[in-house]
């Protein structure tokens, strides 16, 4: 896809905000870098608003930034974007998984919200490749367990089908 300057600008922009808000964060055995860009790189063809989301996705929930601080950087539909992929608070993963899920449940894919269902199930995907790749059976099953409920609460009839069906694909062969 090719963009303008000032979007891909943004992108990158996007980019360096995540990281720098991860810092020294891992994924698994890699920098958080790693998942961001997994994660980016499937959204690639959703255009640069999608990319943006790829990279930011996880400030809210796992670093120190504020809603405030996203939306002044990034304005207000990456914000809230960011909010509705992010977990919910609850006393264990099942309780902010059910919560996660009902709020995406409620996102209408006639507006710019519906960018937060396509990276939520990006992200998804990104995780279970990674499983499978690292032959990490335990958190593969565990993606396996929750894929009903989180294909229930995100997907979207016409909406990202390619990553759907490469994730329902991997949950039901690996």
């Amino acid at each position: 896809m090719q963009t303008d300057k000032a979007t891909a600008q943004h992108v990158q922009d996007a980019r360096t905000f995540a990281l720098r808000a991860h810092g020294a964060q891992m994924y698994g055995q890699h920098p958080y870098s790693f998942h961001l860009d997994a994660v980016a790189s499937i959204l690639q063809d959703f255009g640069d608003t999608a990319v943006m989301l790829g990279y930011l996705h996880d400030v809210l929930e796992d670093t120190h930034i504020t809603e405030e601080e996203l939306t002044q950087a990034f304005g207000t539909l990456i914000c809230t974007c960011t909010q509705l992929v992010s977990d919910c608070e609850g006393a264990n993963r099942k309780e902010r998984k059910r919560k996660t899920h009902a709020k995406l449940a409620s996102v209408d894919v006639n507006t710019d919200e519906r960018w937060a269902l396509i990276v939520k199930a990006a992200d998804r995907l990104a995780n279970v490749r990674e499983c499978v790749g690292r032959q990490n059976h335990k958190l593969l099953e565990m993606y396996k367990r929750e894929h009903e409920a989180f294909r229930e609460a995100v997907w979207r009839q016409g909406l990202a089908p390619h990553i759907w069906q490469e994730l329902d694909t991997l949950i039901q062969t690996s």
